[in-house]
């Protein structure tokens, strides 16, 4: 069973900065696909980024130059470094670990506002 828990969701302003982590268990981790993924009020859940067992990643045209996607595999952790912040960027974030089925965080709130 593969466990997830983020943290690092928080309050922050425009053009801040937040730092997601997402704590996996399992001993494989660093073959696993993970990816980070949000969910606004009253919208479909939608991918944000995606980092590969061997570091190549993916991101979501809105965040592209302002998130970075990394991993830790020593600690079986990967981060989302969120910069320049927009209130659109409001929404709970999720951890996603693709094994062919897919394991979910419990997510963490992140909101952006003046």
């Amino acid at each position: 069973q593969v466990q997830l828990v983020e943290s690092g969701g928080g309050l922050v302003q425009p053009g801040g900065s937040l730092r997601l982590s997402c704590a996996a268990s399992g001993s494989d981790f660093s073959i696993w696909t993970m990816a980070w993924y949000r969910q606004a009020p009253g919208k479909q859940r939608e991918p944000v980024a995606a980092i590969t067992g061997r570091g190549n990643t993916n991101y979501a045209e809105s965040v592209k130059g302002r998130f970075t996607i990394s991993r830790d595999n020593a600690r079986n952790t990967v981060y989302l470094q969120m910069n320049s912040l927009k209130p659109e960027d409001t929404a709970v974030y999720y951890c996603n670990a693709n094994l062919v089925v897919h394991f979910w965080g419990q997510g963490t709130q992140v909101t952006v506002f003046s």
